[in-house]
């Protein structure tokens, strides 16, 4: 069995070799940057207030960088760097539960890491961390655009610690990759949408009359005020008059006030020609689920459809007491 200095040592090498494919990136407030291909750089979008910023790598050398494209949903930006001869990551082969990580970012200070884990298989399927991964590492300042990286050096997700407060996220490489692409051929991501506005509706379950357990438990349960879960500050904003995703609609079959019945959304506008209104989505209507899995969250929805520009789903609406399936092409801004 590999010893403590074994694999302290090892893990110092790593460190070292991840660090030599991050840079520093200025262009507002300082973060990292990925190398992820010839000249090429990933970082968060949010803090780059302009297209033009300077790159350091780590040689210590200033370079010139050109933002290519920014996509706003996954908070990732593309920088070219001119003259920038670093090694890019490659992805990872597939990191497994319970493999130690690590985080990789290069503030101005100079190369950090932080320890961490995959903690679980994928990403998370609903909710406002839909899409995510945990990085299991402690967030630094600076981290932001930095490498999630495993133990053979493959990159397995682009970093940031600024969508849910004191956690470190990261977007999945294959995820981050194909938004590279994407940014490097048009310098835009497309943003799919429906053209409808939706609000949640809870049919309660007829076999149950009398509030749940749950609910009466201390006089309190999760759900009962719309009390947000622990990601309030995840990516989609849960707000406190949005039930957070251990309490709200779309997890499942409870309801409000601890009920159990059905969730759905009931659209309250569609716009004239919109994809929503081409495929016969109507004022009233209840949607209950997109392409099998439910609905019951507005901006989950909206969360959901964002990245499918162009693909053709299915809506199961509720319409007069009769359901029925409808096609829908999502159209793109």
């Amino acid at each position: 069995m590999t010893n403590f200095s074994e694999l302290a040592a090892s893990i110092a090498d790593a460190a070292q070799a991840a660090g030599n494919r991050v840079v520093t990136v200025m262009g507002g407030g300082p973060v990292s940057g990925t190398v992820i291909g010839e000249e090429q750089v990933l970082t968060v979008a949010h803090v780059l207030h302009s297209d033009e910023v300077s790159v350091w790598a780590a040689d210590g050398q200033e370079r010139p960088g050109t933002v290519l494209g920014r996509d706003l949903g996954a908070d990732l930006a593309l920088v070219r760097v001119e003259g920038l001869k670093v090694t890019p990551f490659q992805p990872s082969e597939g990191a497994r539960l319970g493999e130690l990580l690590l985080a990789v970012g290069r503030p101005p200070s100079g190369l950090q890491v932080s320890l961490g884990l995959m903690e679980r298989e994928g990403t998370p399927e609903r909710g406002p961390l839909r899409g995510w991964l945990h990085a299991g590492a402690a967030p630094f300042r600076g981290v932001s655009g930095g490498a999630l990286v495993d133990a053979r050096g493959g990159l397995v997700g682009v970093l940031n610690a600024g969508l849910w407060r004191g956690n470190l996220l990261a977007v999945p490489v294959a995820r981050a990759l194909r938004t590279a692409e994407v940014l490097a051929a048009s310098g835009r991501m497309p943003q799919g949408y429906l053209g409808l506005a939706t609000q949640p509706v809870h049919f309660p379950d007829p076999q149950q009359a009398e509030p749940s357990a749950l609910h009466q438990r201390n006089g309190a349960w999760e759900g009962r005020r719309g009390r947000p879960g622990p990601h309030r500050a995840g990516p989609q904003g849960w707000g406190p008059d949005r039930w957070g995703p251990r309490g709200g609609p779309g997890r499942g079959s409870w309801g409000p006030w601890g009920r159990k019945g059905r969730l759905g959304l009931t659209v309250v506008q569609v716009e004239e020609g919109s994809p929503a209104a081409q495929a016969g989505i109507l004022v009233g209507d209840v949607l209950l689920a997109l392409d099998g899995e439910p609905l019951g969250d507005p901006r989950a929805l909206l969360e959901r459809v964002r990245e499918r520009a162009g693909d053709t789903l299915t809506l199961r609406v509720l319409r007069g007491g009769q359901e029925t399936d409808l096609t829908v092409t999502v159209g793109e801004r």
